[in-house]
């Protein structure tokens, strides 16, 4: 959580009615108290704020690492390749739903605009389009499993 997000709450819990406010996110997670100063009457207009932050607990089970889709061409040639990447942090579907077949498979042409995953991001299914014309050459993302910004999902030759 940046900064920014973190004065955003804060202001939030100040100018609300709320007492306490946590937000997890990403791994991180924020509480927000607000409590009263100690005083001999024990009324008091001015209020503090307490922030504690501590990392999410960490996952158990270590990430698995995704399996070539198709055979690895030469480190070499991917250079001609252009990389579709994920434009955001989530989870990596390359069906609409579990039972339907992937969006694209290898060897596949591919269009501008033609639909080739879904990244799920805090809920949302977001459609992800090509933004290049190509033949489907490498799936560098698992299904079902967590991507970050920028990581590289598809390889496509626009040869092909």
């Amino acid at each position: 959580m940046n900064e920014k997000t973190i004065k955003r709450l804060i202001k939030l819990v100040e100018e609300s009615r709320v007492d306490q406010l946590e937000v997890s996110s990403w791994g991180r997670k924020v509480k927000i108290t607000r409590r009263l100063p100690a005083e001999s009457n024990g009324h008091s207009d001015q209020q503090a704020i307490t922030i504690a932050a501590a990392a999410a607990p960490p996952v158990t089970a270590p990430m698995p690492q995704p399996t070539p889709s198709v055979e690895s061409p030469a480190s070499d040639a991917d250079k001609d390749y252009i990389e579709i990447k994920s434009p955001m942090v989530g989870t990596f579907y390359a069906a609409p739903a579990p039972d339907t077949p992937p969006y694209v498979t290898l060897g596949d042409s591919i269009t501008v605009g033609q639909v080739i995953c879904i990244v799920e991001a805090m809920k949302l299914m977001n459609e992800i389009e090509s933004e290049v014309t190509g033949r489907l050459v490498k799936v560098m993302a698992e299904n079902a499993q967590p991507v970050e910004f920028g990581q590289v999902l598809f390889l496509i030759d626009p040869k092909g």
